[in-house]
Formats: C-alpha cells, structure tokens, sequence
C-alpha cells in the first residue's frame, strides 16, 4: 500500500508540509508554531519509509522533541532543529550525489549535526541505523512511482525545511536563546 496519493507522491499525502509552514518576513523570519509542529510530526513519517526498525529511535526521539520549548520566538516554541537539520543535510546530499545510497549520505550527516551531541551509549544505536538504510532507488521508488516527480518534489520539501531550519539555528545562536 503506498503512502501517497495514486499518481502523487509521499509529499502529497495529506499531512502538513513544510512548505506550508509561513514565515513572517516581516517579524524576524517567525515561524507559526502549530504549522511547524505539524510538518515537524509528518516529517518523522520518512523514517518509516527508510526503515521501521532501525529507525525507531531516531524517530522516537524526534516526536519526543515536538513539543514547546521554555524559550519564545515570535511564533514559534520548537527546539527540535538538530533532528530537523540532520534530516535535511542527508537528503540534500543525497538528492544532489544521484550514485550515492543513502547509508553514506545519512553516515555524514550525522557527523556533521547530531554525533557531537550523543554519547557512547547512543552513538552505536544511530550507526546501526546508518548501516540499516535502504537502497536508494528502493527508498525513492516509496516515496512516489514517477522519479523525476519524486525529484522535484523532495527538493521543494527540502528548500523549505532548509529554510526554516536556518532561521531555528540562527535563532538559537543568539545570546538570548542561552536558557
């Protein structure tokens, strides 16, 4: 049973996107909170799609950070950026290296956003997950029938959590994010 619409792709499936996350340009890039919880929730959907079981923790600990943080943003109270920025950096590279399978690209992003911040006690649980990845053409072939559809899509999904991942860090950098 696909998770997506017939002729659409998993991007279409209903839930919340980041793409229809608003950002007030106007306020400091403020991100509506309600919205970006919602895509934040849809977003753990892929890792079904990567893989149930050894994705489980990852996942698990991603919906364990969708909830409101003790710091205010206009509009937003969501803390879950690593996960999100993790997320992102694999696809990305991933979409943009077409012979490369998802282990490696899921293998260096990890070591560029979460490793630093794991023990050794989690950091195994994250590789096994790494190692566990799908084939990439399986992955993609999940995630809608039509490739060049699946394609474009992911890279518009991707921009637009790229995007509100920069404003999150870039928040979160600031002296009167430090809680």
């Amino acid at each position: 049973m696909a998770a997506y619409p017939p002729g659409g792709t998993y991007f279409d499936n209903g839930k919340r996107s980041f793409t229809q996350v608003p950002m007030n340009t106007s306020k400091e890039n403020a991100i509506s909170t309600s919205e970006y919880l919602e895509a934040s929730e849809a977003l753990t959907g892929l890792f079904d799609m990567l893989g149930q079981t050894a994705f489980s923790p990852i996942k698990k600990d991603m919906i364990q950070n969708i909830k409101p943080a003790s710091f205010q943003h206009p509009n937003i109270k969501c803390s879950n950026s690593r996960g999100h920025d993790f997320t992102a950096r694999a696809l990305r590279r991933n979409l943009t290296q077409p012979n490369e399978e998802l282990s490696v690209s899921f293998r260096d992003a990890y070591g560029l956003t979460l490793k630093q911040y794991h023990s050794f006690i989690i950091k195994p649980i994250f590789s096994a997950a790494m190692s566990a990845c799908p084939y990439r053409k399986d992955f993609y072939g999940k995630l809608g029938d039509d490739e060049g559809r699946v394609k474009k899509d992911l890279d518009e999904w991707l921009r637009a959590l790229e995007d509100r991942v920069k404003v999150l860090n870039e928040f979160l950098a600031k002296p009167e994010a430090k809680w």
